[in-house]
């Protein structure tokens, strides 16, 4: 599954660097609205310059919108770019 977020996310982000983490075990009893696991991600990457914090993040939904109707129930995400993740 993080292969799969990782090829989609590089398809439309020039990642400079990508950590994702599956926390489904956490939250096994969760009730959910469909099957699909938790994550949580950050990403680093220049193509986040001069972009708001909301357009930051609609790039990653879009990017994973088939993804989220069914294999992703939760998804945190962190966006820096190169030089915020230096600060």
């Amino acid at each position: 599954m993080k292969n799969k977020i990782l090829k989609l996310l590089q398809s439309k982000i020039d990642i400079h660097k990508i950590q994702i983490y599956d926390l489904s075990d956490k939250h096994k009893n969760h009730n959910k609205s469909n099957p699909g696991g938790h994550y949580k991600i950050h990403i680093i990457s220049d193509d986040f310059i001069n972009m708001a914090l909301l357009n930051r993040h609609q790039i990653i939904y879009s990017t994973l919108d088939e993804m989220l109707k069914d294999e992703i129930h939760a998804l945190s995400i962190k966006t820096q770019t190169i030089t915020e993740a230096e600060k």
